[in-house]
């Protein structure tokens, strides 16, 4: 059985800023552009058997750049929809409410298509990714590869570990990384985590 390897995206400006990105699709900055060249030497050489990108450009992106073979969009790899949290740092939200955290108490709705998701919304179309994920691993033709954003990375590896959702607040993960999830004793381990080379 292959391995997973999770790449999350380059730098953007708001990922440097620390503002929660989802649906906005900001481009990689310059420095994200080279975080994402770096990632090849970590990605070729490889056979992979399903390779998927969220279908915002800084993913999409940051999957060529790494050049990463075959890359399909999967609508569900997309980032955790902040709601009114959009834009926004945490810095500030503590600013309204002090005790919030995005892992226990989600977000508030946003504009018209942007109603915030909850933490276990997210487990659920992380389960969904999963489910398309470990058919390709059961053929048995290579690693599977998906190149997305932090916190659904986060759910998605708290997920494959068998834990909740809101435990991928124990995943931090950095802009131009790879992690990769493997099997010990036919259970799901981190093999390699938040790599930079």
């Amino acid at each position: 059985m292959g391995d997973l390897l999770l790449v999350r995206h380059g730098e953007t400006e708001w990922s440097r800023s620390g503002r929660h990105t989802s649906w906005t699709d900001l481009p990689l900055t310059g420095h994200g552009e080279e975080q994402a060249k770096s990632l090849a030497p970590l990605l070729t050489g490889r056979t992979y058997a399903l390779a998927l990108a969220s279908p915002l450009s800084r993913a999409i992106r940051t999957a060529e750049l790494a050049g990463v073979p075959g890359v399909e969009t999967e609508p569900g790899l997309h980032e955790w929809d902040y709601g009114g949290y959009e834009g926004i740092t945490t810095v500030d939200i503590h600013r309204d409410r002090p005790g919030w955290d995005l892992w226990t108490d989600g977000v508030p709705p946003g504009p018209d298509g942007h109603p915030g998701e909850s933490p276990a919304q997210i487990g659920a179309r992380a389960d969904r990714v999963l489910a398309r994920v470990d058919a390709a691993l059961t053929e048995d033709a290579g690693d599977v590869v998906l190149v997305a954003h932090a916190h659904f990375l986060r759910v998605l590896t708290a997920r494959r570990l068998g834990l909740p959702p809101a435990e991928g607040r124990l995943f931090k993960l950095a802009t131009g990384t790879v992690s990769r999830l493997s099997t010990e004793h036919g259970r799901p381990v981190i093999a390699e985590w938040n790599v930079q080379p």
